[in-house]
């Protein structure tokens, strides 16, 4: 299968398309796609929701449930040191997820390197 790059940008005020992206990159992980997922500038704040119900999008489901299959499913995720530390979290906003921060580089190098790449 192919290899597949979700970005996602976008604060949590825009929860349709924050679950969106989550939703879409479990869809492509359930296909057997090769998922990594890059949170960068307010979509950091994502890693922060520590509840069901907390940020629910219109049929595009909940955020705190998508970030629980993410962690079962092992998906990669990619966050920008800058952006977290800039928004006042440290390493431990990554804790239980295969997660890891990051420089800009990186979402360059996996830009390249996927077929595919969406961004919300």
């Amino acid at each position: 299968m192919s290899k597949v790059l979700v970005h996602i940008h976008s604060d949590l005020n825009f929860k349709n398309k924050v679950t969106l992206g989550l939703m879409v990159a479990l869809a492509a992980k359930k296909n057997g796609h090769d998922v990594t997922l890059f949170l960068a500038a307010d979509g950091v704040h994502i890693l922060n929701c520590k509840s069901i119900g907390e940020v629910v999008g219109q049929g595009t489901g909940d955020l705190y449930e998508h970030l629980q299959n993410l962690k079962e499913k092992n998906v990669k995720i990619f966050v920008p040191g800058m952006s977290a530390k800039a928004r006042g979290y440290d390493t431990s906003l990554l804790q239980g997820y295969n997660a890891e921060f990051v420089t800009p580089d990186k979402l360059i190098e996996e830009s390249v390197q996927s077929e595919s790449v969406l961004c919300y």
